[in-house]
């Protein structure tokens, strides 16, 4: 039995015009940034066939993954340790859905403007390993991701999401760099 590698199933994808792509989307701009790139670069030059209802056609995917961060229910003050009560731990993960609805609910309109056919899903925890075990699960051909513009010291002490998932992620990482300011001049 012949095994297909990562490589041709990404030819395969790219040739037969199917390919999944993952775009890591939070409330910042650049990853909508790098959500309007992949709309606009990747999936503007399939456009969906008449007659044929946008589900019905087998086209390019998009998957929008929101990683929401994990509740600590402690707080380390300078004293002792203080738990948060369930009232607060509950309204924190109500507040952390809600968020995430919205953030994909924008990200979802984008996609059916330019009738892209996507998913969504919401996932916990550090989006670092998320990201990167999300694109090996959905057998992703390729991530996007925005770049948050950290400086020198911001990427040093918390890590860059891209960065990391560009040297994990077994399939293609594209960063989108939002434009200058310039440039909207």
């Amino acid at each position: 039995m012949e095994t297909t590698t990562a490589v041709e199933r990404r030819t395969e994808a790219l040739v037969e015009n199917k390919m999944k792509v993952l775009v890591a989307i939070d409330e910042s701009d650049g990853s909508f940034c790098a959500l309007r790139w992949a709309l606009d670069q990747l999936f503007s030059n399939y456009p969906v066939s008449p007659g044929l209802e946008l589900q019905d056609q087998e086209q390019n995917s998009i998957t929008l993954v929101n990683v929401q961060p994990l509740f600590q229910p402690f707080i380390y003050p300078a004293g002792p340790v203080v738990y948060a009560t369930p009232q607060v731990i509950d309204a924190v993960k109500k507040a952390q859905e809600e968020n995430a609805a919205n953030i994909l609910s924008r990200a979802l309109q984008m996609c059916r403007e330019n009738k892209v056919k996507a998913e969504t899903l919401i996932l916990q925890g550090d989006p670092k390993d998320k990201i990167c075990q999300a694109a090996e699960e959905l057998h992703v051909d390729l991530v996007v991701l925005g770049s948050r513009g950290l400086g020198t010291i911001k990427r040093a002490l918390l890590g860059s999401v891209s960065n990391y998932c560009v040297h994990h992620v077994n399939c293609p990482v594209l960063i989108v760099k939002p434009p200058t300011k310039s440039a909207h001049e």
